[in-house]
């Protein structure tokens, strides 16, 4: 079976810890052998990851560089130890190759005015205000905590995918749209340019699931699928249910929203099944035992 993995960016780097390269490599090592599971059960995968604390931390360091080029500097970063770390836990001799994708966006989709994309850590109320006001940055509520949001406009085209496609066909398992991709727009000119943005992952995540015909979609990150009522002391975890059914509902729109959303997109496009769940879970998840399944 074919399966697109998306990493959530918490899930590969504990929410609330202080950053470190030691600790994001002891998160990615944890989710290489989650991974590693999977392909030894015989299944063909590709992975995407999320950046949206790392780009954020990087972010913080001056603001010398757009997000675009942040975005790609992640992925790299990520992507070459998310590769060692599977090559480590997965013993057969396979080959892995890390992609750095561009996407395609459109430059008046209306997330460039509303941005909701959360990146890098939490902050104080007096943290958040100062950011604000030095950097212009738009601060928003994640949960209980106070992250800086920014632009994420939905993914149109990638522009990686045939290469993407001639890797799959000699079996090398590909890491790519690291972060959602790199967001880029075509000049009047038909040149690309990147832009400030963050693409949600999981949108990009679903459109690659979609294009190279998955048969599944898996959305990894730090809690156990999706919940209704989530804060309240009725929540409940929604197991298995239809599109027509979980969009009814309500969802955070810089988290949990777009990933209901591109679960969704994917099962009516293709008719396999999507899941949502915690990343030591991953067997679980395609064998529809553990957190949420969509189909």
């Amino acid at each position: 079976m074919r399966i697109v993995i998306a990493l959530g960016g918490n899930a590969i780097s504990k929410r609330g810890e202080t950053f470190s390269a030691a600790g994001q490599r002891a998160s990615i090592r944890v989710a290489a052998q989650s991974l590693a599971a999977v392909l030894a059960a015989g299944h063909e995968v590709v992975i995407t990851h999320g950046n949206g604390p790392q780009v954020g931390y990087l972010a913080l360091q001056g603001g010398a560089f757009p997000l675009d080029v942040l975005g790609a500097e992640t992925d790299g970063m990520i992507g070459y130890v998310l590769q060692q770390e599977l090559d480590n836990a997965y013993a057969p001799q396979v080959n892995f190759a890390t992609l750095l994708t561009q996407i395609e966006v459109d430059p008046k989709d209306p997330a460039f005015k509303n941005p909701t994309k959360f990146i890098g850590p939490v902050y104080t109320q007096a943290e958040a205000a100062k950011l604000s006001a030095d950097r212009g940055w738009s601060i928003g509520q994640d949960g209980a905590h106070l992250r800086r949001t920014v632009p994420s406009p939905r993914p149109k085209r990638i522009l990686e995918l045939e290469v993407i496609k001639l890797l799959l066909d000699q079996k090398v398992i590909v890491i790519c749209a690291g972060g959602g991709g790199i967001p880029v727009v075509q000049k009047p000119d038909g040149t690309m340019i990147g832009v400030e943005a963050v693409i949600d992952k999981d949108h990009a995540s679903g459109l690659l699931a979609q294009e190279i015909k998955a048969d599944a979609f898996l959305m990894l990150t730090d809690v156990e699928g999706v919940f209704a009522h989530w804060g309240t002391s009725d929540e409940t975890l929604i197991g298995q249910t239809t599109p027509d059914i979980i969009e009814l509902m309500s969802f955070p729109a810089g988290s949990m929203g777009p990933k209901v959303e591109a679960a969704c997109d994917f099962v009516r496009a293709t008719g396999g099944y999507a899941a949502i769940g915690r990343l030591a879970d991953c067997m679980g998840l395609i064998a529809g035992t553990t957190g949420t399944r969509i189909q």
